[in-house]
């Protein structure tokens, strides 16, 4: 059987017209005669060409390993009995873990349609400034994907064409500070060529690639030969703070006022979203948003079966963090007594009624067909949150703080306070790293962000890092009871303490096994990487 990421690489004529929609640029009609020699001859090839790029492709990453490792990995997100979360959280994967091997595949799904999409329009003989738009939509994926594996596997394969690889699967990795310089090169590529205005609701724009570059500047800032320097390159925070700039002044996006309003289906690709997967409402599979049928915690909420979330809940570790008047948590997780007037709309709200000992996830939750249309079984149809222009000011303020130990600069500190303010808790004077890592935290939490947090700052301050999280509550389950109207913790006494078993918390837990089957197919994954050849010009007037 051939690996993962060559079964993948010839897909893409029937993935890019399985994703039908009711609405937008998603709508495609099937054709299964189309091939790459009569296709790509106009504009709106092109367009078809990008539409599956935001949801099918990334379906197996978004099903579960999103939060389950971005969420339950940093320790969010406890389910002790979801084999698609607790590996991640009790630091115990294997290269056999299904979501892992799942989601290797579908980022290679990503790299390698992106590919397709980049060679078909190369050799279209439509105008260079419409061709680059669109290579400039797949490159911004293909981008994104390697932003990924670098973040979770390290050394991984950097491919531009899926031929080399079926020709010869069995390849060295590359370095991952070589793969992170890909992923930059291909966001820097987007930000040059990509419009300045979306032509159509959820598209990418330019102001979208300068802030996921501001994100990548800030993953590269801490990357040495040395996990414990204790610093960041000031030549990457410079250019973190400048992308995150140009994405915040003059970027079409702003802040949606509510914050829970962003997690609402009828909100999807509002102004504050600068990438999200674009899901099909009432769509098959494949192009359909399954989260909510494994976060809601009871078919009252989803009026059907696919309700199995009752043992998905918050962890202690993320319920102290939040401030008393935190409305953010309301909105992120559902606890005892708390009331969401948009499901069981028929019935006047929804109140949740089960025992205030542990608290379930609300954020990715939106009701039934009868609370809206738009939803059906296993299917949310909510947009998932890639990049928002939240992030992009945390990504800000953080670049501006840099190697120092606390800043009071007026921006990073009204980036931070409009955040603060739109949660609902008082404002800040300062800022340290802390208050930086607790904000990023509480603000995307279930957005499937917070472990690679934790991997940034390991580039660094490694020790650190694996001292936070050996503090963190893993190996006990305490009991508590739950306040939901001041969001505060209270350890039951009268409960008995739940030790479980964990993984060893050392230096190896920052990066991922790859895929058992991938190393058999491809013995060289475990061998020492080799560098890449760039061979395009790297761009450098995007700040000019």
């Amino acid at each position: 059987m051939k690996n993962l990421y060559i079964k993948r690489i010839f897909l893409f004529v029937t993935l890019s017209f399985l994703g039908t929609s009711c609405s937008d640029f998603l709508e495609v009609e099937p054709n299964d005669l189309i091939t790459k020699e009569n296709f790509y001859k106009t504009e709106d090839d092109f367009k078809a060409a990008t539409a599956p790029l935001y949801n099918k492709v990334w379906f197996d990453f978004n099903d579960k390993f999103y939060y389950g490792l971005g969420d339950g990995r940093s320790y969010n997100l406890y389910a002790p009995y979801s084999d698609y979360i607790y590996p991640f959280a009790d630091l115990t994967e294997t290269g056999l873990t299904g979501p892992l091997v799942s989601a290797w595949g579908s980022l290679y799904n990503v790299v390698q349609q992106s590919n397709n999409v980049i060679i078909g329009i190369e050799g279209s003989t439509v105008n260079e400034s419409i061709k680059n738009k669109y290579i400039a939509e797949a490159r911004f994926m293909r981008g994104t994907a390697y932003w990924y594996l670098a973040s979770l596997w390290g050394n991984v394969i950097i491919s531009t064409n899926p031929a080399d690889l079926v020709k010869n699967p069995v390849v060295n990795t590359n370095p991952v500070k070589d793969v992170y310089e890909f992923a930059i090169r291909d966001l820097e590529f987007a930000a040059k060529y990509l419009p300045e205005t979306a032509g159509q609701a959820g598209r990418l724009t330019k102001y979208s690639a300068f802030g996921m570059l501001s994100r990548f500047y800030l993953s590269v800032a801490g990357l040495s030969d040395n996990p414990n320097s204790g610093t960041r390159n000031q030549d990457y925070l410079e250019l973190a703070k400048k992308a995150a700039s140009k994405a915040i002044s003059e970027g079409p996006y702003t802040i949606l006022p509510s914050y829970a309003d962003l997690f609402k289906i009828d909100n999807n690709n509002n102004v504050e979203s600068m990438f999200a997967l674009q899901w099909v409402p009432n769509g098959s599979y494949g192009v359909n948003n399954t989260q909510q049928a494994y976060f809601a915690l009871g078919s009252d909420i989803t009026g059907d079966d696919a309700a199995w979330g009752y043992w998905t809940r918050a962890s202690n570790d993320i319920l102290y963090e939040y401030e008393t008047k935190d409305i953010r948590r309301h909105a992120t997780w559902m606890a005892d007594e708390d009331f969401y007037p948009e499901i069981n709309v028929a019935n006047g709200g929804y109140t949740v009624d089960h025992a205030n000992t542990f608290v379930n996830v609300k954020k990715g939750v939106v009701g039934s067909t009868k609370d809206n249309s738009k939803i059906s079984k296993q299917n949310s149809a909510l947009n998932t949150y890639m990049l928002r222009l939240g992030e992009v000011y945390l990504n800000y303020a953080e670049a501006i703080l840099g190697n120092s130990t606390s800043t009071t600069d007026a921006t990073a500190l009204a980036m931070v306070n409009a955040l603060r303010t739109r949660g609902g808790v008082d404002l800040k004077t300062s800022l340290t790293y802390e208050d930086i890592r607790h904000e990023r935290r509480v603000e995307l939490c279930m957005e499937g962000q917070y472990w690679y947090d934790l991997v940034r700052r390991s580039y660094y301050k490694q020790q650190e890092v694996i001292n936070y999280i050996t503090g963190q509550t893993r190996q006990t389950i305490v009991p508590i009871t739950y306040n939901a109207a001041t969001n505060t913790v209270s350890v039951d006494a009268t409960r008995t303490n739940s030790p479980r078993a964990i993984g060893v918390i050392d230096s190896s837990i920052f990066l991922m096994p790859y895929p058992e089957s991938e190393v058999i197919q491809n013995p060289l994954l475990s061998e020492s990487p080799v560098p890449y050849e760039f061979k395009e010009s790297k761009i450098t007037d995007l700040f000019n």
